[in-house]
């Protein structure tokens, strides 16, 4: 499937724990042009977490079944027996709205979406400052166990590696900074896109 100029994307991603959602949010916050792109995922949902609103929570067999009709632009294994992806069908909804994407995705889903769409997105790693520091963050955040907490840090080893895959690199010390240097990518990249328009 090949795409426009006009079908543009924002690229968030970081390991797990690095604040990608929380500076999502606020960015959605901040700007009226940007729609939430909901993930699929065979993982159980968290407390409060809503199908069809923060994820679309399907089985591995049904996913699986969407991966050999090919409806994903993008999907991956990110840990044992929980596969992750991005629908064609919810990019689609949100170009038909004449808005610009807004894909919260695993590192190496954003490394797959960043060559797809190359000069149409605009990639964001968030990093954390340090492993430390996020070991602290998935302890405090208390939705997984001490297995869990280790298996998701050596993966966060592994995806720091790939930072250099993206158009900026922003490092997550302060909340509060990385968001604001954040919203001024973002702000940047649609008054480019609304100059061309």
């Amino acid at each position: 499937m090949g795409f426009s100029e006009a079908h543009q994307l924002i690229i968030l991603t970081a390991p797990s724990g690095a604040g990608k959602t929380t500076i999502a949010h606020a960015l959605l916050k901040e700007f009226p042009e940007l729609g939430f792109t909901v993930s699929a995922t065979t993982r159980q949902p968290r407390e409060g977490e809503i199908n069809g609103t923060d994820y679309y929570f399907l089985n591995v067999a049904d996913f699986e079944k969407k991966v050999s009709e090919n409806a994903f632009i993008e999907y991956e294994m990110v840990y044992a027996g929980k596969y992750y992806g991005t629908l064609y069908s919810e990019l689609e909804r949100i170009w038909k709205s004449d808005k610009i994407p807004l894909r919260v995705v695993d590192v190496l889903g954003a490394v797959e979406l960043k060559k797809k769409f190359e000069s149409q997105s605009l990639s964001i790693f968030i990093q954390p400052p340090s492993i430390e520091v996020l070991y602290k963050r998935l302890e405090l955040r208390e939705t997984e166990n001490e297995n869990a907490i280790r298996e998701r840090i050596k993966r966060a080893s592994m995806e720091m590696q790939y930072a250099s895959h993206f158009d900026n690199v922003i490092v997550n010390d302060q909340l509060e900074v990385a968001i604001q240097q954040a919203f001024a990518l973002v702000e940047n990249f649609i008054e480019e896109r609304n100059a061309k328009v």
